[in-house]
């Protein structure tokens, strides 16, 4: 049955894009038709600029297109830029989650679909990169900010984030400290502050996660790619990749391409980012494994000794009793990945918040 009305076309749209299929039907199911939470991500993304709003759990509630529409409400001016609903409503404080260190928010909507706490919860992406001038970690928690004050327009502020990413948090809290605002909480996912940055660069960083896509490859092909990536950039890389097998034929590179690029970029501001000392609380998760060193982390697995440290470095800037570590099961990736991790890493973020409430 075809869509009917104005929100069910816009959202059997962005469906048809996103998923690669023709047509959409309104009884048609979001996830039985592909859908995942990457994928969902940019679902809410999308409709946020065309002034379509829900949350991510609206999306889990009613995955059925006739059912989601029956939800949404039209904004009468597109939020620009887009802070991404996860949980809408509760009487706390809101909590903001920033990306990954590869702009990724898709891990906030699994976890928070884990959280029994009675607040808003919202994913902030990264603001759009200035393809001029290279983006600092402190222009990107300053454009930040003022998207999280449409929403929140003062303190208290409650933040997390995970990975590298999550180092962005701490840089939003260091700009709200200078305007005089209050943090009141910071929950770090496995955020590792390695002593020595500069060690690796940010393209061969990029490469070493392209690397781990291709580990299902033979000996002889990834060695292959080896020695090609030396001269590569990113796009041939992957290009050659494609070419020897390790990415379907069919698919287009252009986003991957973009999203390396855009990581590089990222963590070249990271490595210039000078973390000071705040007056300030954090929480660090950190998983109880160690990471499998695949064949493309090999090179890099001594690299970062604070990785192994609950504190995870940030004694560093910190004092030791300003750090709560909280141990998670799991290693960096299976700590949110796998299911019974992720429930032990929701509980343990929301007594963090309740203790703080």
């Amino acid at each position: 049955e075809a869509p009917q009305g104005g929100i069910e076309t816009a959202l059997a749209q962005i469906w048809a894009e996103l998923l690669g299929v023709e047509r959409v039907g309104r009884h048609d199911n979001f996830f039985e038709l592909g859908g995942h939470s990457l994928l969902a991500v940019q679902l809410l993304s999308r409709a946020l600029n065309l002034g379509v709003n829900f949350s991510a759990a609206d999306l889990f509630q009613a995955p059925v297109l006739k059912e989601l529409a029956s939800k949404i409400h039209l904004e009468p001016q597109p939020r620009s830029p887009g802070v991404i609903s996860v949980q809408a409503t509760g009487s706390q404080p809101p909590l903001f989650f920033v990306p990954t260190g590869s702009g990724d928010c898709s891990y906030v909507l699994g976890l928070a679909n884990e959280m029994d706490i009675d607040c808003p919860i919202y994913a902030q992406p990264w603001p759009p990169f200035n393809e001029v001038c290279p983006p600092s970690l402190e222009a990107m928690a300053a454009d930040i900010i003022v998207a999280i004050r449409e929403i929140q327009p003062q303190g208290p502020y409650r933040f997390a984030g995970y990975s590298s990413g999550g180092i962005l948090a701490y840089a939003i809290a260091q700009r709200l400290l200078s305007l005089d605002d209050a943090v009141s909480f910071i929950a770090l996912i496995d955020v590792t502050l390695p002593a020595n940055v500069t060690k690796i660069s940010p393209i061969q960083m990029v490469r070493d996660v392209v690397f781990d896509s291709f580990e299902s490859l033979d000996d002889e092909s990834f060695e292959v790619l080896e020695q090609f990536a030396g001269q590569s950039s990113i796009a041939q890389l992957l290009e050659k990749g494609q070419q020897i097998g390790a990415i379907p034929l069919d698919r287009n590179l252009d986003n991957d391409v973009l999203m390396y690029e855009r990581t590089a970029r990222f963590h070249k501001a990271l490595q210039a980012y000078q973390v000071p000392t705040l007056p300030i609380e954090i929480h660090q998760f950190y998983a109880t494994e160690a990471l499998f060193s695949s064949r493309a982390r090999q090179s890099k697995s001594s690299f970062c000794p604070e990785a192994r440290s609950p504190m995870r470095g940030w004694d560093r800037v910190l004092s030791p009793e300003d750090i709560t570590a909280v141990p998670i099961i799991g290693d960096h990736v299976t700590m949110i990945s796998v299911l019974e991790n992720r429930k032990a890493l929701a509980r343990a973020i929301v007594n963090a918040l309740n203790r703080g409430s």
